[in-house]
């Protein structure tokens, strides 16, 4: 087969209408559950200033060096496609001045994100993610909440052998002493490093426990915790935060080494992923944490916050190795076939009349064969197929056809609806 001249970009994807039904489904689940938490959504601008990412995502993150699409406008802005949504909400939060309502805030999103990274499995350069943040808070309660939504929207999705891995990255207070740690631990060790750790060393040493290389495992896994070097506040908070994970009865796993990605996080950091059979991660879903310090960064009044974002692509691939099942949706009853340029006519009306109702009915007004529209009435599956001909609309009536025996019945067009609805009852 030929290959077509156009193609969707390199790692984009156009979303099928088989597809369509997963994301609405999580859509569906989200709202409905974010409503009884009592969020409100936000739809934030797809383009951002490009400082806003890199003051607030972190100029020493991978996102920030590697993944970002910017450019310069006409007019000499400087703008990005965002990468991420949490600098954007915080952005909103301090420009809208919602710091002058009652607080906590709570506000939710879904949308498109956009990351130039290379194209694999659950990976995409334009991908879609559901996420929520929390504005004025500073009690643990939250972050474990926040935990907990999540983990309830991915139940309610049916995803099984769920796994929450946390952890706690201190704030200015202890990291700067726990950073000094890392850099003399890893200097001793960097020929063992990757070539990204190397870099990282010099620029933020606590993203060397995020990599994913082979390489650097050994070397991390006998690295310095964070845990064991928290100060007073932030142990009082992080062992908080297991409390009332205890008390809720959600299991979950003390990561070490879960330090998240984005330089605006402290404190608690959480992912939940699920396990395969072998009780393995197969790649996080949800990731998130606490960021009291981000608002103050990019200008605004110190402000306690919290929040997360789960991948929908990554969602839709479990639900389907799940093989997660949907209700199917109602199929329509009822058939309008029309014959000549009046009975056309007519049925775009009788049609609204339907619609108006909420009564179902397919068509297939660009035919104009009989046998062609009640063939494909039945092969749709319907229970009753509306004939109208021309001496139909002169005589003001219709044919009814019971596609299961084939008997038919004239009524007038007036009664239709009516008659129809009796029929569906039944």
């Amino acid at each position: 087969m030929k290959k077509p001249k156009f193609q969707s970009p390199t790692g984009m994807h156009d979303i099928l209408p088989e597809e369509q039904k997963y994301f609405q489904r999580i859509y569906d689940v989200v709202e409905n559950i974010v409503n009884f938490y009592g969020f409100k959504k936000i739809d934030t601008p797809i383009l951002e200033e490009t400082q806003l990412f890199e003051k607030g995502t972190g100029l020493s993150t991978d996102i920030v060096q590697k993944q970002m699409y910017s450019f310069r406008t006409k007019g000499g802005d400087h703008l990005t496609l965002r990468p991420e949504g949490t600098p954007s909400i915080a952005r909103a939060y301090i420009q809208q001045g919602m710091f002058n309502l009652p607080q906590p805030v709570k506000l939710w999103y879904w949308g498109p994100f956009f990351r130039y990274e290379h194209p694999q499995q659950g990976r995409f350069r334009q991908f879609w993610q559901f996420g929520f943040e929390v504005f004025g808070e500073t009690g643990a309660v939250i972050d474990v909440q926040s935990i907990q939504i999540f983990y309830n929207i991915l139940r309610e999705l049916r995803l099984k052998n769920l796994f929450i891995e946390i952890n706690n990255i201190g704030d200015n207070q202890c990291r700067p002493y726990y950073k000094k740690l890392l850099i003399s631990y890893f200097r001793s060790r960097e020929t063992n490093l990757c070539s990204d750790c190397k870099r990282r060393l010099r620029e933020n040493p606590l993203r060397i426990l995020d990599c994913k290389e082979e390489k650097c495992h050994q070397v991390i896994s006998q690295a310095p915790q964070m845990i064991d070097h928290l100060c007073e506040e932030c142990h009082d908070h992080f062992k908080e935060v297991l409390e009332f994970l205890d008390e809720i009865e959600l299991s979950y796993s003390l990561n070490p080494h879960l330090v998240r990605g984005l330089d605006y996080y402290t404190k608690t950091v959480f992912e939940i992923s699920q396990q395969s059979p072998e009780g393995k991660s197969q790649g996080s879903l949800v990731g998130g944490g606490r960021y009291d310090v981000l608002t103050k960064l990019l200008g605004g009044k110190p402000t306690p916050a919290c929040g997360g974002a789960a991948g929908i692509e990554r969602i839709v691939a479990v639900m389907k190795e799940n093989n997660v099942k949907f209700p199917e949706p109602s199929s329509p009853k009822l058939f309008l076939a029309q014959l000549g340029t009046l009975a056309k006519r007519k049925s775009l009306k009788l049609l609204e009349d339907f619609r108006k109702q909420k009564i179902q009915v397919s068509e297939s007004f660009g035919r104009d064969s009989l046998k062609a529209q009640l063939a494909r009435a039945n092969k749709i599956g319907v229970k009753y197929a509306l004939i109208l001909g021309q001496r139909e609309v002169l005589e003001n009536q219709i044919l009814i056809r019971d596609m299961a025996t084939g008997k038919q019945e004239t009524v007038k067009l007036e009664k239709l609806v009516r008659e129809v609805e009796k029929r569906i009852k039944k």
